[in-house]
């Protein structure tokens, strides 16, 4: 039995989480969420829990019992708390400014990026080199976050771009100078 599928989600109070034959709908104060059921995994919900339950101890249904608790567990969370990652700008003239469309980002090229945000994400800049990516949905948070780095990732030699709040780079040597 898998330890992670095997534990219960809990559902905290202004959460509604509706279960149809293939998929899960959570709806919280933060949004609204779905996600569709693997063949093979069910969910049952009892008074303020959900349990997953597969078919089978097959491999494919093993490995997807884990991970669809997590994701439904992922789901209630967004709803509640949200998710949020931070991103840090390096560099002289680099910066953020936001728009009603999302992002504008000056990052060294010849024309400034224009970043527009799916629906669901809120991006915003409180300091020009600071960028907040926050959304109910943890994967799509993750996916804005890392195509944003990917506009200038951090260069190793001075750190100039764009990376993650707490993120190390690792440093080169430049050049090795005179004899």
């Amino acid at each position: 039995m898998s330890r992670i599928g095997k534990l219960p989600v809990s559902i905290p109070s202004g959460v509604t989480v509706t279960l149809d034959a293939h998929s899960v709908n959570v709806k919280g104060p933060k949004g609204e969420l779905t996600h569709k059921l693997p063949s093979g995994i069910t969910v049952e919900k009892n008074d303020n829990t959900l349990n997953v339950k597969r078919a089978s101890d097959e491999t494919n249904h093993k490995s997807l019992h884990g991970l669809t608790r997590s994701l439904i567990a992922n789901m209630v969370e967004g709803v509640t708390k949200g998710y949020q990652k931070q991103l840090e700008i390096t560099g002289v003239g680099f910066k953020a400014e936001v728009r009603p469309y999302g992002l504008q980002l000056a990052l060294g090229f010849s024309h400034s990026i224009e970043y527009k945000a799916p629906a669901g994400i809120k991006l915003t800049a409180p300091q020009p080199t600071q960028i907040l990516v926050d959304g109910s949905d943890k994967a799509l948070v993750g996916q804005v976050a890392a195509e944003l780095r990917s506009l200038r990732p951090p260069e190793p030699y001075k750190g100039k771009g764009i990376k993650y709040a707490g993120e190390v780079i690792r440093r080169k040597a430049g050049k090795a100078g005179g004899k």
